[in-house]
């Protein structure tokens, strides 16, 4: 190109393209680094982990009745305004969104999802008995995601 800016758009697209095809394919390493970027776009969603704050196998019962039976074990978490609880029994999990919000829940562990269903619009969601080993829920709504702290539930 021989003058700066360009007299029309034409000539600008052409100087463009050229620039383009003298840059050749894109290199794997970059490619790689642009993906591993990419992958942060999701990372507020990942750092609203909500907090283990109640766990019946290790903390003192609640004031008054439990509306479960004795083998089942109730635990609490909560990210500021939202709390998801949840009871393992031998059978499952049972737990229930506040505020309450339809959507759908994962249940994951260290090597991938293992469970996922979906929340009805009063929050409540039922999942398949947990495996051994760490486990933590996933919860999206329209109104927010949230992910618990890990834990055994077996």
């Amino acid at each position: 190109m021989t003058r700066w800016p360009p007299a029309d758009d034409g000539e600008l697209l052409g100087e463009l393209r050229g620039a383009l095809d003298e840059a050749g394919q894109v290199p794997a390493d970059h490619l790689s680094a642009a993906r591993a970027a990419f992958a942060w776009r999701t990372i507020d969603d990942e750092l609203a982990v909500a907090e283990l704050v109640f766990d019946s196998a290790c903390d003192p019962a609640p004031a008054g009745p439990l509306r479960s039976t004795a083998s089942a074990r109730l635990l609490t978490f909560r990210h500021g305004e939202v709390v998801v609880e949840i009871e393992v029994t031998e059978e499952g999990i049972a737990g229930q969104l506040s505020p309450p919000s339809a959507g759908r829940v994962t249940a994951g562990t260290a090597t991938g999802d293992y469970d996922r269903t979906e929340i009805d619009p009063v929050g409540y969601f039922t999942l398949g008995p947990a495996p051994h080993g760490p486990v933590r829920l996933r919860a999206t709504t329209t109104a927010f995601t949230v992910t618990t702290s890990w834990v055994c539930l077996s």
